[in-house]
């Protein structure tokens, strides 16, 4: 840092006087009052001065920025304790170079002869001038009465001698150690005063390291006011984790805002919602199919055990065709059970489509006529111009359970209609039935679930199990709609009705 600012301050002390110096230059006639010019800077400054080709020295594109803005270019050579400037001469393809290896008394004194030969120059117009030059010096420059100065009678008296003087004032002051250059104009009461000029200061070590330090534990509180909510809230997630690992499937994490770790905390608590409902879900599939294929199975080895205790040959037919029902029974039951549970336990491979409703409602309708049960199938078919998304085989697979449902429970008559209503396209399947009591409606879509065990089951037909209504529950989900159970307002019986947007939202 040291080095940068000290560079810093050789650049802005360099900018102005060479400034000046290329401006002389610059107003000489011919080669030879050029020369002879530059000779006598040299003298007066004690340093090299000549001039070199611009295309001479490579510059890089920060030194090059600075000859364009009529500034100096330092190269400062630490080992050698010496610096190279350049100077661009104005409107010519010219640089002004010297070495310096080291700036004294007569240097300094030098500045205010180049200041005062500059405004001669300019008759009259001295303070618009010395206005133009401020912007190449780093420090004020004036003209003031000399009795403004609060001078002593030695400086006084050197004034009146014509030489130029130094003002040093120490590092005491608000400003640092600085010096002023004063020197005697044309007019004896006014004087040319440049500065106060600022000493460079070495900043010391212990201040860069005291500021480090200080800059560090700035950064380190704001570093730790910023983690330490972070840090409570893995704490909460890591808790959770622990208590889910533990087999506390209710375990849930608080969520308090909308960062990635309150993300995180949503994901980890869906995630153990969806855990803990696919082991309840297991649990009571495991429970059902037990209990489900416990009958089928007994009756399957009694008919066997029959086959083999008669020699009828009428028994022995009957008894198989018995066992033909009990296998397919079973077909059935490990059909709707592979069904769910493709449903319920990860996203099914959906493959939406447009659908036209009516012929859906058309094609169910007279599926379940050739059943050849007693109820009366009526339908109420939507628009033909109707088209909807949806899976196909998994609207069929729903509009079939509910129309099965439908006829089991249906006295003479059930309904299946299709439309759009309030932006939702809709499936109905109605029945004249004893209908469902509120209190068992939302109860009927958990599976194996039935609310009179003593109604009769019609073998293989869809739901018979207790599965069809929560396989159509879960497609409604993964359609992502909503199956709802009421009383049918013409029918009087059960109307079950699933509903999901009419067109697919893009992914």
């Amino acid at each position: 840092m040291n080095y940068k600012r000290a560079q810093a301050y050789r650049e802005e002390m360099a900018a102005g006087v060479f400034y000046i110096i290329t401006q002389g230059i610059a107003r000489q006639t011919s080669a030879q009052t050029r020369q002879n010019w530059l000779d006598d800077a040299s003298i007066l400054l004690n340093l090299p001065l000549k001039l070199v080709p611009n295309d001479s020295i490579e510059f890089s594109r920060r030194e090059q920025e600075l000859l364009e803005h009529e500034k100096s270019v330092v190269r400062y050579n630490s080992d050698k304790i010496q610096a190279d400037i350049y100077t661009k001469v104005p409107n010519e393809n010219l640089l002004l170079a010297t070495r310096v290896d080291k700036a004294g008394e007569q240097q300094i004194k030098a500045m205010a002869v180049f200041m005062l030969d500059d405004l001669v120059y300019y008759p009259g117009q001295e303070q618009k001038r010395l206005k133009e030059i401020r912007q190449h010096f780093p420090y004020p420059i004036s003209i003031q009465p000399v009795s403004k100065l609060g001078l002593d009678i030695d400086q006084l008296s050197r004034i009146r001698r014509k030489e130029v003087i130094m003002l040093l004032r120490d590092g005491a002051s608000s400003t640092g150690a600085n010096i002023s250059v004063v020197s005697p104009t044309g007019n004896g009461n006014e004087v040319l005063v440049m500065g106060p000029i600022p000493m460079f200061n070495w900043l010391p070590f212990h201040l860069f390291a005291s500021v480090t330090l200080i800059g560090l534990l700035l950064i380190s509180l704001g570093v730790y006011s910023l983690i330490l909510p972070l840090e409570r809230k893995i704490r909460l997630v890591r808790n959770g984790l622990n208590q889910v690992r533990t087999g506390n499937l209710d375990a849930r994490v608080q969520v308090d805002g909308e960062d990635e770790i309150d993300t995180l905390a949503l994901s980890f608590n869906g995630m153990a919602e969806h855990i803990k409902r696919l082991i309840e879900a297991q649990r009571e599939l495991t429970r059902a199919v037990s209990h489900e294929l416990r009958t089928p199975v007994a009756r399957v080895r009694f008919g066997v055990e029959m086959l083999a205790d008669t020699d009828d040959y009428e028994s022995r037919l009957e008894q198989q065709l018995m066992i033909d029902k009990d296998i397919e029974a079973l077909n059935t039951l490990i059909d709707e059970i592979l069904t769910y549970a493709k449903l319920e336990q990860g996203t099914p491979s959906l493959n939406f489509e447009e659908v036209a409703l009516y012929k859906l409602v058309r094609q169910v309708a007279e599926e379940t006529r050739n059943l050849g049960l007693e109820p009366q199938v009526l339908t109420l078919e939507p628009d033909h111009e109707l088209l909807v998304s949806a899976e196909k085989l998994y609207l069929h697979r729903v509009m079939q359970n509910l129309a099965g449902n439908a006829m089991r429970y249906a006295n003479r008559k059930i309904r299946i209609s299709g439309g759009v209503e309030n932006g939702k396209a809709y499936i109905c399947v109605e029945d004249d039935g004893p209908g469902i009591p509120e209190k068992d409606r939302e109860k009927i879509f958990e599976p194996f679930s039935r609310l009179d065990d003593s109604r009769t089951r019609a073998a293989g037909s869809a739901g018979g199990y207790g599965l069809g209504l929560s396989i159509v529950s879960r497609i409604a989900f993964w359609f992502g709609g909503h199956i709802s159970v009421d009383q049918s307002p013409d029918l009087g019986g059960a109307r079950f009705k699933m509903s999901w947007p009419v067109k697919r939202p893009r992914t």
